[in-house]
């Protein structure tokens, strides 16, 4: 998955400017998340980047231990303040080469912690994309963070039941794809959605 340390201070930084152009106009609009809105997806966003940063520092509670299925997310009315905050504790917080190491948690779930910075890496990436196609801004994820997320979205698809992928089932994508339409597809969406 990764080779070390990789900083989330790059991809965090274009979640953040997505969610700058962000017109409140869109906060309703559909995301490529069924279940989502514009609205929701950002309060994921933020909910994510909380929960990743405090599992990063292994400061284990109720951000760490609430599932992302428990509620659907929302945004308050700081939430453009807040995006970009906690985007920045979150990469400041993956800095620390100790968040890579020991045991750490995420969604309720114990995991490793350079897993744990792997999914952080591609939450930022795959809801990037999203956050992006809903609200039709360009998207250019950090390469680094675009190919963690790509390796880490392939070894899941390879697991037994991996053709469920982490996110829903996996959408086929032709080989010869850009890396982003294929990581994309790996995460059980389909690269063309379009609002």
């Amino acid at each position: 998955m990764t080779d070390g340390i990789l900083d989330l201070g790059p991809q965090a930084r274009i979640v953040a400017r997505l969610g700058a152009g962000v017109t409140d106009g869109q906060l309703a609009d559909a995301t490529p998340c069924p279940e989502l809105a514009v609205r929701n997806l950002l309060g994921h966003l933020i909910g994510l980047a909380t929960a990743f940063r405090d599992a990063a520092r292994k400061d284990l509670g109720p951000t760490t231990d609430t599932s992302p299925d428990s509620a659907v997310p929302d945004i308050g009315p700081g939430w453009r303040e807040a995006l970009p905050e906690v985007m920045d504790e979150l990469a400041e917080a993956w800095r620390d080469p100790a968040a890579w190491t020991g045991e750490t948690r995420a969604g309720g779930v114990s995991l490793p912690g350079a897993v744990g910075g792997a999914v952080a890496v591609d939450e930022l990436v795959v809801h990037g994309w999203d956050l992006a196609r809903a609200t039709g801004q360009a998207y250019e994820p950090d390469p680094a963070a675009l190919r963690t997320a790509h390796a880490f979205l392939l070894a899941a698809a390879e697991e037994p039941s991996g053709g469920e992928g982490i996110f829903g089932p996996v959408v086929p994508v032709p080989d010869e794809a850009p890396l982003l339409d294929r990581t994309i597809g790996l995460s059980g969406r389909d690269p063309g959605w379009k609002p």
